[in-house]
């Protein structure tokens, strides 16, 4: 269903264009024609818009056909009759073949009875001809001429395929040394692979081009033998020769409208050039700033870069060959309206990317928490996000959804003062408070990766019903390893309550246990864990 208004669109536009070519047409044909006869131009024929000229122009093609098919007529009965409207007729045997005004004779700038006269002599000679072109031993002629041609250009075809393939193998072993030490002297920039890709491109391109000019040639020669398709084979280098010459008139016209647009070229590509070296200094630190950090420069030199391609683009756009036709306009709209339906995603991503960007919400090799992913953040691109998980999995964020989630950045300020890992424990009322929050630092000092300064500290959070809420609070300047930091201090904390025989209660209490829930020294290391080679009781 899609793909409905795109074909009804299309069809509108083939239509339109149809209609206009055969409004154009129609012009044409009202006012000149040509009278042709076996491929034989006789004269130019005017018309109106109730008799168009290509409607004149095959009825009198008829009649002289009709009259040389007629053998009882004889060319040389001919004669010339002036009407009364002032028309001059043309006769053979005293049927009218043609009737030519002063109108007629206009095109071609005579008096209407030369052009009358003329027209005669030349309508004699058509008729002699076409009779005699149809004559069983001239189309028997024509039938061996057919055979001869055809033999001499498969043979002569043959023979330039051959000669072509010898010289495009001497060519090859000459050049195949040079093109080795072509690709060692580039250091490999240039692979043989790729000029023998150009030098078969050009070979294929010679090949098609002699079977190409030897086909037409053929073509034209024998089609031209029988009367019948000799039009043919007036017009037939015409429909490639043409076009070519189309194309040719084409580009030379546009030749300084070329120029301008290579000079435009070379100047944005100057300019960029400039802009990338400025905003490169930028963010190496060469060139500072003011209230400008080093992380904007590249993508500022991306929005700066887009706007001074646009900007170009307004410019070449009336020298661009072509472009005030309706065809390119209409391909224009067209592309422009697939581009605005299509890219809304697009957009968006892009926008918020740059957002996200002059926002400094993160940067690359920061540990981020964005909604529910957390990750290390290994590229900051223009559409999307990409993280990079403890698990080493790589999460791809589209920007859009980054820039409405809440970021959490575990990075930004443990450059300077370390990030403080914090986790809770409930302990009973009859435990000193002060006990505890000592056991807590204790576990802390133990905690390798935990920092000695600031020293870690303890809040008592909250008063719960059967316990006291304790959050621990240390700093670490490693933030990668947060995660290892966070194990390694949760088994820390039980060895050291456990080595003082005081039980954690959290999360939830009930009653107490006839026997306190606690782990004895010496089952510490209980199989099938292994203690350290040199591993002093904590008690001793």
């Amino acid at each position: 269903m899609a793909r409905l208004p795109l074909r009804a669109t299309t069809l509108v536009l083939l239509l339109l264009a149809l209609a206009a070519g055969l409004a154009t047409a129609s012009d044409d044909r009202v006012h000149s024609a040509p009278v042709v006869v076996d491929g034989h131009v006789l004269l130019q024929v005017r018309g109106i818009a109730a008799v168009p000229a290509d409607s004149r122009a095959d009825s009198i093609s008829d009649a002289l056909i009709e009259a040389a098919d007629n053998p009882e007529i004889d060319p040389d009965d001919a004669s010339l009759v002036t009407r009364d409207d002032g028309g001059v007729e043309l006769r053979f045997g005293g049927q009218r073949v043609a009737t030519l005004f002063a109108v007629d004779a206009a095109l071609e700038d005579v008096p209407l009875d030369i052009l009358a006269g003329a027209t005669v002599q030349r309508m004699q000679r058509v008729i002699v001809e076409y009779r005699e072109a149809r004559t069983p031993e001239r189309l028997l002629r024509s039938t061996g001429l057919l055979v001869a041609f055809t033999a001499a250009a498969a043979l002569l075809l043959w023979l330039v395929l051959a000669l072509l393939g010898a010289v495009i193998r001497l060519v090859e072993r000459r050049i195949k040394g040079q093109i080795e030490r072509l690709e060692q002297a580039s250091h490999w920039m240039i692979h043989r692979r790729q000029m023998w890709a150009i030098f078969g491109g050009i070979t294929r391109a010679l090949r098609l081009v002699a079977v190409v000019a030897i086909v037409l040639t053929w073509a034209s020669t024998v089609l031209g033998l029988y009367p019948w398709t000799r039009h043919l084979a007036m017009s037939i280098f015409a429909l490639v020769l043409d076009p070519l010459h189309q194309l040719g008139s084409g580009l030379l016209n546009s030749i300084p409208d070329i120029a301008f647009l290579a000079v435009l070229v070379f100047v944005v590509r100057l300019l960029l050039r400039g802009l990338h070296t400025f905003f490169k200094r930028v963010e190496s630190g060469w060139i500072r700033l003011e209230n400008f950090e080093a992380d904007w420069a590249m993508p500022t030199y991306r929005i700066v870069r887009v706007a001074v391609i646009v900007l170009a683009l307004v410019v070449a756009y009336p020298y661009i060959p072509g472009s005030e036709s309706q065809a390119f306009k209409g391909i224009g709209i067209f592309m422009g309206v697939i581009l605005s339906i299509g890219s809304t995603s697009f957009i968006s991503n892009l926008l918020a990317g740059y957002s996200l960007t002059y926002r400094a919400a993160y940067r690359e090799g920061d540990r981020v928490r964005i909604g529910d992913q957390s990750g290390e953040v290994v590229d900051i691109r223009a559409m999307n996000t990409r993280l990079r998980t403890l698990k080493n999995e790589e999460i791809n964020i589209p920007n859009s959804i980054v820039l409405n989630s809440a970021i959490v950045n575990y990075s930004a300020y443990a450059r300077q003062d370390g990030l403080v890992l914090y986790t809770e424990v409930g302990i009973g009322y009859d435990t000193p408070w002060r006990q505890v929050e000592a056991m807590l630092k204790m576990a802390a000092e133990r905690t390798p990766g935990i920092m000695r300064e600031p020293p870690a500290y303890v809040l008592q959070k909250r008063l719960g019903d059967f316990t006291v809420i304790y959050e621990l609070n240390a700093h670490c300047d490693n933030v990668a390893q947060m995660n290892q930091h966070y194990s390694d201090l949760h088994a820390n904390i039980q060895d050291v309550f456990n080595e003082y025989g005081v039980q954690i209660m959290s999360p939830n209490y009930e009653h107490d246990p006839e026997q306190p829930k606690l782990v004895r020294p010496e089952d510490f290391y209980t199989a099938p864990a292994k203690p350290p080679a040199a591993d002093p009781s904590p008690l001793a």
